[in-house]
This record gives structure tokens, sequence and C-alpha cells, in this order.
């Protein structure tokens, strides 16, 4: 396998050679010996086809979970170019090696572009949520939560570095936590309202639902979009009338939001909401109505007798 591999990635060396997706399946689950062959010939690819691999790489982990690319994700962090180390830091998303907690760190208060600190932090929000469900040691969760908090309360920082970190840690369900979403929710600007009423929905919280139900009828398509998605991480059924208004708003990323959260919250009232969609002529509309009442389907009889 080691040969092979250094086989590979010695025609990947050839600016001109075109890289096959199918192809890529190579470097799973690799041994630590064929970890060291990569580092080795990863470096000598060029940068942007350096680039589009990491992508690649991230979408085929997504689309099959049988493939392991967590030792090329890790080796790759090193990489000197930006756009790879986000796209390795979006393929650990989900992480359980605490070890790479520090990396993250590192790079969260360290590195010199705002792009890859906010994949730092969005990357230690996936900590956050293990951190949240009890799965990692109280220590290394209060380090983590800490330095989100800290990066959110830092005027100084780059907003985009900002919203990462409060979304990052809105998993936790913690009255630091929460008065930092209320602090964001009360900015007068767009892009770090929006970010609380993200987390708003990934904190869990209830509480949050009359100022959900408030922003579904935001005349900014943002804040519609984003308490729609946050209503159905709550499974709102409070939600469900607005929620089944905004099927035919004029926005389609709303639309979309909106017809994925009813199918989240389920019941009579959503099901019949989607059902009125299913003879849409917009094929993307009709496909996330089908997405939707499929979730339903499935949690009206989970075992599909």
């Amino acid at each position: 396998m080691g040969q092979a591999l250094e086989a590979y990635l010695a025609k990947l060396h050839d600016v001109d050679a075109r890289v096959a997706t199918s192809k890529l399946v190579i470097l799973s689950d690799l041994s630590p010996e064929e970890v060291q062959v990569f580092k080795r010939g990863w470096p000598l690819i060029d940068v942007r086809k350096r680039r589009q691999i990491a992508e690649w790489l991230v979408e085929l982990s997504e689309d099959n979970l049988e493939l392991d690319f967590d030792m090329v994700f890790r080796a790759i962090l090193d990489d000197p170019d930006g756009e790879v180390k986000v796209k390795a830091m979006e393929g650990l998303w989900g992480s359980e090696d605490d070890s790479l907690i520090d990396d993250l760190v590192d790079l969260l208060k360290r590195h010199s572009e705002p792009p890859v600190r906010a994949a730092a932090a969005g990357t230690l929000g996936g900590f956050a949520l293990r951190a949240e469900l009890g799965d990692m040691p109280v220590s290394e969760a209060r380090r983590v939560e800490r330095v989100l908090l800290d990066v959110f309360d830092d005027d100084e920082e780059a907003l985009e570095v900002r919203r990462k970190a409060l979304e990052g840690v809105s998993a936790l369900s913690r009255p630091e936590v929460r008065d930092a979403i209320r602090k964001a929710y009360a900015s007068p600007g767009l892009p770090l309202k929006a970010s609380a009423i993200y987390a708003m929905g990934r904190n869990c919280d209830r509480n949050w639902l009359p100022a959900l139900l408030k922003e579904l009828r935001s005349p900014h398509a943002q804040l519609r979009f984003e308490a729609a998605r946050a209503c159905g991480e709550l499974e709102a059924p409070e939600a469900v009338p607005r929620l089944s208004e905004l099927i035919s708003d004029p926005d389609e990323e709303v639309r979309l939001s909106a017809i994925e959260a009813l199918g989240k919250i389920g019941g009579p009232e959503s099901k019949e909401a989607l059902e009125g969609l299913r003879d849409t002529s917009d094929e993307v509309l009709r496909e996330a109505v089908e997405d939707a009442l499929e979730d339903i389907r499935f949690w009206e009889d989970p075992s599909g007798l």
C-alpha cells in the first residue's frame, strides 16, 4: 500500500495531470507509515490541486461514512495555504480526538487569516457539542468554552471569526453562553444578529422561542431563514402556522428553510402544509418537500412497519 500511495502521489505532482475523485479513496484509513509517505509527497503537489483535492475529500467523507480521511485532514492542517487549512478543518468537524483542540486553539489565536481563524472556531464548535453531551473531560470542555467566548467578546476580532465563535459555543447550555447570545441578538448589525438566531436553535433552549417567532416575520430574509431553521431545531409546534406561510416566501432560501423545519417538527399541520406543495413545478422545492415528508413519516413509524 505504501508503494501504491507513493506512486499515486507522484502522479499528482504533474501539474497537468487530472485528478479522478474515485482514486482518492486510496487516502482513506492511512496507516502511520502511509501518513509519513503522504506528508512527504503532499507539499510537492501544486497548490491549486491541493485545494481541489482537499475539497473533494470533504465531499467524499460526507457522502460515504465508510471513508475515513481524518489522518489526511490532520496532516494538511500544516499546509501553508489557508484555503487548504480551512478544508482540513471542515473535514475534521465532529472529530473525537481531543488532541486536536491544541492545534485548533493555536490557529484560532495566532493565524493571520480571518477565514482560517473562523474555520478553527467552527471546528471547535464540534467539541463544544461533545462537551454538552458529556463526552469529554470537564477541564477541556471549559477550555473550549472560554476560548470561544473570549474570541466572541473581542471587539477587535474580525466579524466572521466572532460569528463562528458564537455559533460554535452555542451548543453549551451555560449562563455565559446565553448571555453571549443575548448580546449578539441585541447587536444593530444584521450578520451578528443572524448568528444569534442560529445560536438560539443550536442552544436548544425553548426560552428563545418568543424571539424566534418574532423573527419569522422579520423584514430581512436572512433573519427569517435563520429563525425558521432554529424553530426546526427546537421542534416547536408553535411555529407551524407561520412556517406554513413561509413556504410561499419570496426568498427561495427562506422557503427551503421553512420546509425543512416543518419536516423536523412534524405533526398533522406540518404534513398538510407540505402535502399542498407536492405538485409544485419547482423541482428544488419538490425534492425538499419529499425529504421533509419522509422525515415526518419516519418519526411517525421509526420501525417502518
